[in-house]
């Protein structure tokens, strides 16, 4: 009897949770409808993308409240959802062209490099940009799919390299959207040069220069700096959340980045749902060059939508802000959602063709992919 007993309790608590999970998971999907949240985004003010966001040392979107998910429906959406893929999207993922390193000390003008999920490195007006940087292996537990077209070593040799030919120009900024594992990892920042300088939201300073990073500033929504030479960086809403396991539930900002720069602007969205937010940016800020925008992790809808967007949104915020060129960002080396990591390019790609875009606007890279700037200024 004591043998058999736990079996036969694993098997109820298994049934009661099945139940449970079955439940919570039906009754969100049954209340989700794309044009329910449509409309809840268009009720919200813009007014409001300028409000205090910050109560009692916790940041919050003041447009619109996050809606809290329990424990149980974050274990009904990894354990319960079930959405249909096809075997090539299932196994699809962005190519890795060869020699990056070898490519890029060819390469004398300025560029966009896709290092892979979010970690850019641009190089504008002769100085380089990093945007979250992850060389890792795992983002804490995901593992990646695809590898960095620069390791580490390679890509510090490429700036040891700049520095010993004393140009100064060629300085290493990095830029930090918000505190989630896959954007902030601590190994690829430790590893990263002292000297560069950081850009960080607000509450991140003190946690970031215990990573060998003594020049790190810390930034608010719409706050800008002045980098010289007609270049700007302006620190801009998102719609999204912080946590880390040492750091408690949005005890740090997310944001996203616009870079002004005598030859280009590029806005850098970090991770963000749909919101207002993308048609004040256009309104404030016209002539944006390139929009990295975030196609990740949008499956289920029901648990995704506030804090991810689907493809449709992502290009919607696209035209919104009316920028020449969208680059999509975080698809093809962390499986993070429901969706395979590779089917927010096929995704893309199939939206552009049905609504008969331009795909010229739309440049969907290839890990390792160098693409010349071209500004319209």
């Amino acid at each position: 009897m004591k043998k058999g007993w736990p079996l036969t309790a694993f098997s109820l608590v298994s049934l009661l949770l099945t139940l449970c999970f079955s439940s919570c998971s039906s009754s969100e999907k049954q209340n989700f409808s794309e044009g329910k949240w449509a409309q809840s985004v268009n009720e919200t003010s813009t007014q409001d993308l300028y409000a205090p966001h910050e109560k009692e040392g916790r940041f919050f979107a003041p447009w619109m409240k996050m809606g809290d998910k329990s424990f149980l429906d974050v274990l009904g959406w990894k354990l319960f959802s079930t959405t249909n893929y096809t075997d090539p999207e299932r196994t699809f993922l962005p190519r890795v062209l060869a020699d990056t390193a070898g490519r890029l000390k060819k390469n004398t003008g300025d560029f966009i490099l896709w290092i892979g999920h979010n970690t850019f490195l641009i190089r504008v007006n002769g100085i380089y940009w990093l945007t979250d940087p992850i060389f890792s292996k795992r983002a804490l537990l995901p593992a990646r799919l695809t590898p960095p077209a620069l390791t580490l070593a390679q890509f510090n040799a490429l700036i040891s390299n700049d520095r010993k030919n004393n140009n100064p120009r060629k300085a290493l900024n990095i830029l930090i959207s918000h505190n989630h594992y896959d954007h902030l990892d601590r190994t690829s920042m430790t590893g990263l040069p002292a000297s560069a300088v950081v850009f960080v939201p607000k509450g991140l300073k003190d946690y970031v220069m215990k990573m060998n990073k003594p020049q790190v500033n810390e930034m608010d929504w719409w706050e800008t700096i002045d980098l010289g030479d007609g270049t700007r960086l302006i620190c801009l809403p998102a719609q999204h959340w912080s946590l880390r396991i040492n750091q408690g539930r949005n005890r740090s900002l997310w944001v996203s980045y616009l870079l002004v720069t005598p030859k280009a602007t590029l806005y850098f969205g970090g991770d963000s749902g749909y919101f207002k937010g993308f048609r004040e940016i256009g309104r404030k800020f016209p002539n944006i060059d390139y929009a990295f925008m975030a196609t990740t992790a949008y499956h289920p809808r029901w648990f995704m939508q506030y804090q991810h967007m689907n493809v449709e949104e992502a290009v919607r915020g696209f035209e919104e802000m009316g920028a020449r060129y969208f680059i999509p960002t975080q698809w093809g080396t962390f499986h993070l959602g429901v969706e395979p990591a590779g089917y927010p390019g096929l995704d893309l790609g199939r939206h552009i063709e049905k609504n008969q875009l331009n795909p010229d606007r739309f440049k969907i890279m290839d890990i390792g992919q160098i693409i010349p700037i071209n500004g319209s200024k």
